[in-house]
């Protein structure tokens, strides 16, 4: 059972209810900070949060949200929304303390297991009482930094580790700089990224590719050179296949991040989902000055193993350009074997089972 998680989510509704009964007495009509949403509506949407976690976790959603809603009584005070955060907070924690370990609940960030819930219940709570506290007279509102920490951890993994946790998720959801880092223009969290050795491959939701393709960081902090212009043009694919409904999530663009630092090195991906033979084509680039260390490679057999744990795909294409060599190599050390050349390129193919290891 995820105990710690469940305690994780009492610490910071505690946190939260404490700060917000401070300021209980002030006008909540005003807007919370850096939002649109006014403090009621950021406290209310904070409340629905912890209740639709709770509910994914306790029914084990598969798949969508559970269809329910949780709206306050007409003319409740700032009062009662602290206690409506109590009450479902509470229902948050209860949920992950009973979770079973092997449990994976749907959300549209991932499906995650119970500490994963309890996660984004922290997370929702430290960042909307931030918000709101703030508009309303007490910005150095500042929650424990190992609670964070671990939060950014479970969440985060594009997030550096070294800087001030508290800041660092901040930073990470798109409120402010982290030092060296300019903030973000778009952000998520990942719940499921797929994971392997050295890098973890975080999928670029359609409006971090929009941000990615019209100049911004994605929501990540990049090695130097970063990104490539190949990564910035696959997130305009993203973004056009998202507008004409074409959009197949798992499908898409995925940024590979160095596990190490927690920088983005490069991008890799599918043009599109899986055709009705079960091709796919996959292509990828890594910034200039993190080549030469097998990342491209390494981030090509965890996404092809992943392609392949999917039924729907059963063969992957690549094409590279016959003066490629450094990319014939990575193609060819995870199992693709050349089936054709012409227009100046070389194409290759990799079938299930036939992916190449270590």
């Amino acid at each position: 059972m995820g105990t710690t998680g469940a305690q994780d989510v009492d610490a910071a509704v505690g946190l939260a209810t404490a700060a917000l009964r401070e300021v209980a007495d002030r006008d909540w009509s005003v807007p919370a900070a850096g939002s649109e949403w006014s403090c009621r509506d950021a406290v209310v949407h904070l409340a629905q949060g912890f209740a639709g976690y709770a509910a994914q976790v306790a029914g084990r959603v598969a798949q969508g949200y559970v269809p329910f809603e949780v709206v306050p009584e007409p003319g409740a005070t700032p009062d009662g929304l602290v206690r409506l955060v109590e009450a479902t907070g509470g229902l948050l924690a209860a949920a992950v303390f009973r979770a079973p370990r092997d449990l994976r609940a749907w959300h549209p960030y991932g499906h995650a297991d119970g500490d994963g819930f309890a996660a984004m219940g922290v997370v929702e709570a430290l960042v909307h009482t931030r918000d709101v506290v703030a508009a309303l007279g007490a910005p150095d509102w500042r929650p424990p930094g190992p609670l964070c920490a671990r939060a950014v951890e479970r969440l985060f993994p594009q997030a550096p580790r070294d800087h001030d946790p508290w800041r660092t998720l901040l930073w990470a959801t798109g409120r402010g700089g982290l030092d060296d880092l300019p903030g973000l223009r778009a952000w998520r969290w990942y719940a499921d990224p797929i994971r392997s050795g050295r890098l973890v491959l975080c999928e670029l939701s359609p409006d971090l590719a929009a941000d990615l393709h019209d100049g911004g960081e994605g929501g990540f902090a990049w090695a130097a050179g970063g990104p490539a212009e190949g990564t910035r043009f696959a997130g305009g694919l993203v973004e056009q296949a998202h507008e004409v409904g074409a959009y197949r999530p798992g499908w898409g663009v995925y940024v590979i991040v160095r596990a190490s630092d927690r920088r983005a090195v490069g991008g890799i991906g599918f043009h599109a989902a899986p055709d009705t033979d079960g091709a796919v084509e996959i292509g990828y680039d890594v910034v200039e000055s993190a080549r030469g260390r097998g990342h491209a490679t390494e981030a090509l057999r965890a996404l092809a193993a992943w392609a392949f744990s999917r039924p729907e795909a059963r063969l992957l294409r690549a094409t590279v350009e016959h003066g490629n060599a450094a990319s014939h190599t990575v193609v060819g050390r995870a199992g693709f074997r050349p089936v054709g050349s012409g227009d100046g390129v070389v194409r290759y193919e990799l079938r299930r089972g036939g992916l190449r290891r270590g």
